[in-house]
């Protein structure tokens, strides 16, 4: 199965092609340009460089956060049009879950955090068990002192990753010993994790709906909270 992933999340914009468990080519540029500008390009010399067409593709997959409100809507709004006009499938994934992914088999809890503005984290927390990676609570945005003093309880290494890591390393650090980081080549969300676990989704016969499928916030953008506001100020 040839698919297509996309990781507009973040600052960091991805594309990769996956043709089963071979990864075939990946973009990946950590940098402030515009999303919007950079994307179609990318998609375009991607496939280019591959050898393939859009027709080609069984399907496509796309990060649907948490993540950058603008981010994501873009990577959101690029696929479905690609999706639409090729006619294929396409399936959603949560951001934290590919970036979590890049802590193969570590030995004890994985903590993705993405920077999430406001002195919060987006995150959640994993654990590979018999090979398989296993969320163990929901997805949240939380404020870093709170994330850590759930973790005091427990004994185990945490192996934290993601863009949300360097803002708030001295937090991290309460947990001494037990705090592990991953190197920078994998604290970063990387679009071949997206690709990868969209095709289990699509092999699985898990595809989305193209037009109900939506951005997972967890908190309600600039837009909406401005919005509440005038209402609660309406008599």
């Amino acid at each position: 199965m040839l698919v297509l992933g996309l990781d507009s999340a973040t600052q960091v914009a991805g594309v990769a092609l996956i043709d089963g468990d071979r990864l075939v080519a990946e973009l990946f540029f950590n940098t402030r340009k515009n999303h919007s500008q950079r994307l179609l390009p990318m998609i375009a010399t991607l496939l280019r460089e591959a050898g393939v067409k859009l027709a080609d593709l069984d399907g496509l997959a796309v990060a649907l956060g948490p993540g950058s409100f603008t981010g994501l809507r873009i990577g959101l709004a690029t696929v479905k049009g690609l999706a639409h006009a090729a006619q294929k499938p396409v399936a959603g994934i949560p951001t934290l879950d590919g970036l979590a992914w890049n802590a193969w088999e570590v030995p004890g809890l994985v903590c993705p955090v993405l920077y999430a503005r406001r002195q919060e984290v987006y995150t959640a927390l994993y654990r590979w068990q018999e090979g398989e990676l296993c969320r163990l609570t929901p997805y949240q945005a939380l404020d870093p002192y709170s994330l850590v003093d759930s973790l005091k309880s427990s004994t185990m290494p945490v192996y934290f990753l993601g863009d949300g890591v360097a803002p708030y390393w001295e937090v991290w650090q309460q947990l001494g010993t037990r705090a592990r980081f991953l190197p920078s080549t994998s604290t970063l969300p990387r679009a071949a994790q997206i690709a990868r676990l969209g095709r289990e989704r699509l092999l699985a016969g898990k595809e989305d709906d193209l037009f109900q499928l939506k951005p997972l916030y967890l908190r309600p953008s600039p837009a909406e909270r401005q919005a509440q506001l005038k209402c609660k100020s309406c008599p």
